[in-house]
């Protein structure tokens, strides 16, 4: 009777632990896709800042084609952005207690990793990320987003990780997509510097793809709101202090005009207003990728995430294009197939299918 009884009440304990097993794998799941909602938001927020009246006006007043309107003025976006972001996670983690911990932690060797992991997601990829938004608009998300492909390639690269047969798969797709999209140059609703755009969104995904790589190892040993605000604040700082100054000086354009966009973007309520809340949904969306990792793996993480190659064009079409009355926002249907085809291919190379079915079957 005693065997019998501690046999049901194992069984149950059981059930209780997949129970809650499946429930932290959803929520896991709701996270990664909340990411990939917040990096949506964030895409339009910082293509709203750079379309409020005292942006166009600069644009208005310069060559469109010279080297202030496509390289600086998407800088200074994306140094203001990230410097926002920053100060929002170190506002956040102060409000858990965690300050202390960051300032131990940015010194240890998975703080320098993150450092380097930031630098080369935050200066290289985001700003390539923001001048292809800016030359040729939402477009370019789903050539951003291969990402995940380049990363098993450079893991391969770097780590000799297994490169299946599955994820090469996975990667064709996701070139067969960026093809086309390519197609849509030809069109006459293309923007005159698609091919550029096009090419800085493929180094966003190269940046971003390295990044992943590199901060792998380092995010294994870190509290998730202590790597998010070194990453942020490191991207914030060499974006605004660094990066900046750098493409001023290579570009002839004085430094007191640059420093006066800057000092005009961050007093203008419209423009402000627009890179705070695109630096909050940053923020959130970087962290809630790593919470999503953990609790329902990178992998399948990964895949949730890649769904902003739908979300970003569809919430700055909404948000630019329907609430803000802008033109040049709504994408031709080649576009939403090829964002669809896209997240296919990053599923195929995120997900072993016969995995999740063997863990099912067990279940």
């Amino acid at each position: 009777m005693a065997s019998t009884t501690a046999t049901v009440a194992s069984t149950t304990a059981e059930q209780k632990k997949r129970s809650l097993d499946q429930e932290f794998f959803r929520k896991g799941i709701l996270i990664a896709l909340f990411s990939s909602l917040m990096y949506g938001i964030y895409t339009a927020f910082i293509t709203a800042g750079g379309s409020t009246s005292l942006w166009l006006g600069w644009l208005d007043s310069i060559d469109p084609a010279g080297f202030l309107a496509i390289f600086i003025l998407p800088t200074v976006a994306s140094a203001i952005n990230d410097s926002c972001s920053a100060l929002w996670a170190l506002g956040i983690t102060a409000k858990q207690g965690k300050l202390a911990d960051f300032g131990r932690t940015v010194p240890t060797k998975p703080g320098i990793i993150m450092i380097v992991s930031a630098l080369v997601g935050g200066p290289i990829a985001t700003v390539a990320y923001i001048i292809a938004l800016s030359q040729a608009g939402t477009i370019v998300v789903p050539i951003a987003a291969l990402n995940p492909a380049i990363g098993a390639i450079l893991s391969r690269i770097l780590f000799k990780q297994e490169l299946g047969l599955r994820k090469m798969i996975g990667i064709a797709v996701c070139v067969f997509a960026g093809l086309m999209i390519g197609s849509t140059s030809l069109t006459g609703d293309a923007s005159s510097n698609l091919g550029f755009g096009l090419m800085l969104a493929f180094i966003a995904a190269l940046g971003w793809g390295a990044e992943g790589c590199i901060a792998g190892y380092a995010s294994c040993m870190i509290d998730t709101q202590i790597g998010i605000t070194i990453r942020q604040c490191v991207s914030g700082i060499s974006e605004l202090f660094v990066l900046l100054p750098a493409m001023a000086l290579i570009g002839g354009v004085p430094m007191g005009d640059t420093i006066g966009y800057v000092t005009s973007a961050l007093t203008d309520l419209p423009t402000i207003a627009c890179f705070i809340v695109a630096g909050f949904a940053a923020y959130k969306s970087f962290a809630s990728w790593y919470r999503g990792n953990s609790m329902c793996g990178t992998a399948l993480g990964m895949a949730c995430n890649g769904t902003y190659t739908f979300v970003a064009p569809l919430t700055t079409w909404i948000i630019v294009g329907v609430i803000m009355n802008i033109d040049g926002y709504a994408l031709a249907p080649i576009a939403w197939a090829a964002a669809f085809v896209m997240i296919v291919g990053i599923v195929i190379i995120a997900v072993d299918p016969l995995e999740y079915l063997g863990k099912k079957e067990e279940a």
